[in-house]
């Protein structure tokens, strides 16, 4: 039995000819100059992590009048206090070793700490709680291990914790600063003074950092759920209170202008000019819905500059203005030596900037209706009166001397309007149209 008798093929059956994959090209890239196959070949032509050398800096050669030497040479730290003395490898040109302090010595830093003396610690720094020994002890533990207040707490002699000690120490620090200036004003800026440290809040941060940390999977994830139920009932109760503002009525500080033009619309705009009749009496609640819209949507902001505000203010103000009107605003504060933006934006400033441009554009729009009025005022004046029509003298006056009755010659005496019709049918017959012929009439 072989492979065919197992997988059910004849056996003079002719194997089945596969297709060969056809592999992609390979993207041929340069070995760039100045490195080597090797290393090429190791790092895959990737960018080197650190910035490499140029490549034209690789192969050049030193000045020939020099002659470097490295030589094993002793050299001492200045941020030891010691007298260790360590050797290591020196590049010397000429025979010349360099000179100076040790490279890493600059790395070196140390905290100042502050010093006192008997007399200030009798006059300022007295505590009931603490003995001179163990601020002393405090300081100098501070000093010799750079304010690790975990490894100070470890060496400590008596049983203070880690907030303790950090209270009176910075606590000491703070009076003596206040104490050695000569004015409270030059250390206002001081972190010592201008955040003094509270021990009450760091044992309570520390308190609920462990609490957060000793919590189980089951409690983060019910946490989890209880802060997204809380993020959604603030939008929604967000939401909500944006919509009640947003429908409002009429602030205070719309002006009784927009109010009379709503109420009034027949007395600011003329008969002749309809067409822009819907646009004058619904520029008032527009302007108000605008407002409204605009204010709601800066308190979804909650936080925005004064200058926006006032921005979106003027835009919404001026929106049932046309650019022209626009433009003549501008001009009008222009005249009046009044800048398009305060200088100084505060809110009562920018309340007044908005009120102005408010009493600028509803002055314009007075303007352009009393050129209205006296334009149809003059046509009306214009007009003769042979081009209205006239009473028909033919016109009798018949008295109604009957009581209740029925007036004489009611219809004959009723005028007839130019124009018009002649009067109607007498009869019923009279008023229908003629009947078409067939031709069984002929």
């Amino acid at each position: 039995m072989d492979a065919k008798d197992i997988l059910g093929l004849p056996k003079n059956s002719l194997p089945i000819p596969q297709e060969k994959k056809s592999r992609p090209p390979k993207d041929s890239q340069r070995k760039p100059d100045g490195i080597s196959r090797e290393v090429y070949a190791l790092t895959g032509g990737l960018a080197p992590l650190m910035p490499a050398i140029d490549s034209s800096q690789l192969k050049k050669q030193p000045p020939k009048d020099e002659k470097i030497t490295w030589q094993w040479l002793p050299f001492t730290n200045s941020a030891r206090k010691d007298t260790l003395q360590l050797y290591h490898w020196v590049r010397v040109v000429n025979g010349v070793p360099p000179t100076g302090d040790y490279s890493f010595a600059k790395y070196n830093k140390s905290v100042d700490i502050v010093k006192y003396t008997d007399e200030e610690y009798e006059k300022y720094l007295n505590d009931p709680g603490w003995t001179k020994e163990e601020t002393d002890q405090l300081f100098d533990l501070c000093q010799r291990f750079d304010l690790r207040f975990i490894v100070i707490a470890d060496r400590f002699s008596s049983s203070r914790t880690v907030e303790e000690l950090k209270d009176r120490y910075y606590s000491v620090c703070r009076a003596i600063v206040v104490a050695r200036a000569p004015a409270l004003g030059d250390i206002s800026g001081n972190p010592l003074v201008k955040e003094p440290y509270n021990v009450s809040q760091e044992i309570e941060r520390k308190r609920a950092l462990s609490m957060v940390l000793s919590q189980t999977k089951h409690q983060e994830r019910k946490d989890a759920e209880v802060l997204a139920e809380a993020k959604r009932i603030t939008e929604s109760r967000m939401a909500a209170k944006v919509a009640e503002e947003s429908e409002l009525p009429v602030p205070s500080n719309a002006g009784p202008e927009s109010a009379e033009r709503a109420s009034f619309p027949g007395d600011t705009v003329s008969p002749s000019s309809n067409v822009q009749l819907p646009s004058a009496t619904i520029a008032s609640s527009a302007l108000t819905a605008d407002n409204a819209s605009t204010l709601a949507s800066l308190r979804m902001l909650r936080v925005y500059l004064r200058t926006y505000a006032l921005d979106q203010m003027v835009q919404a103000a001026s929106s049932s203005a046309g650019l022209r009107t626009i433009k003549r605003v501008e001009q009008t504060l222009q005249e009046l030596g009044v800048n398009l933006k305060p200088r100084v934006p505060t809110k009562s400033v920018c309340a007044e900037h908005l009120e102005l441009r408010k009493e600028i554009l509803t002055l314009l729009n007075l303007q352009k209706q009393l050129q209205y009025k006296e334009a149809e005022g003059s046509s009306f004046r214009d007009c003769s009166y042979a081009d209205t029509p006239s009473t028909p003298k033919d016109r009798t006056f018949v008295p109604d001397m009957s009581f209740g009755g029925e007036r004489v010659g009611k219809r004959d005496q009723k005028r007839k309007a130019p124009g018009r019709l002649s009067e109607a049918p007498s009869s019923p017959a009279q008023s229908k149209r003629p009947r078409k012929l067939k031709a069984s009439d002929l």
